[in-house]
């Protein structure tokens, strides 16, 4: 990846935050299809996409959509469909079955917009992971989540990926 694009960089956690999101992602039900928006260069999408029949990776930045695709060559990945685009128009794209679908979203420290948030209800995906690195606005989109009346929390976990810092992660599961 660029230094401009977007990677989780603590090395030393990354592995158990990683199986954290793909325990939640797979948990119970088994979804078998994954939509990873705000993919970066690929972490989430190619480190679950061995757990689904299908992945569907979205990015805003082409750069780091090129990364993306050039480490599931290297990783010889070739079930995750990379789409260069604004999360906000993801789901014009996809025709994965929402019942059995899990939207993972680890949007920027601004979080989701309400587009998003909207189009996101309007698929109404089995379950949801949302990542952040932002509580405040992690919180102000799950009201968007749970006034809706579809979801509910199901599991929050936090990790301190930026130790001695005011900062951390926090990974939110919502199910149906």
């Amino acid at each position: 990846f660029l230094a401009k694009d977007f990677f989780q960089n603590n090395p030393f956690i990354l592995p158990q935050f990683v199986r954290y999101a793909a325990q939640q992602s797979k948990r119970d039900d088994s979804p078998s299809y994954l939509i990873d928006a705000y993919c970066g260069s690929g972490l989430f999408a190619l480190s679950l996409a061995a757990e689904f029949t299908e992945v569907a990776a979205v990015e805003v930045s082409p750069t780091a959509t090129d990364w993306a695709k050039n480490n599931a060559r290297l990783n010889h990945i070739d079930k995750v469909k990379f789409i260069t685009g604004k999360a906000e128009s993801i789901f014009a794209d996809i025709t994965f079955p929402a019942p059995q679908t899990t939207v993972l979203i680890d949007p920027p420290r601004a979080g989701c917009s309400r587009g998003f948030i909207d189009q996101l209800l309007d698929f109404s995906p089995q379950k949801i992971v949302y990542i952040s690195c932002d509580p405040a606005t992690q919180m102000r989109d799950l009201r968007h989540f749970l006034n809706a009346g579809k979801y509910h929390i199901t599991d929050v976990q936090p990790f301190d990926l930026f130790p001695q810092t005011k900062h951390l992660e926090c990974i939110i599961t919502l199910s149906q």
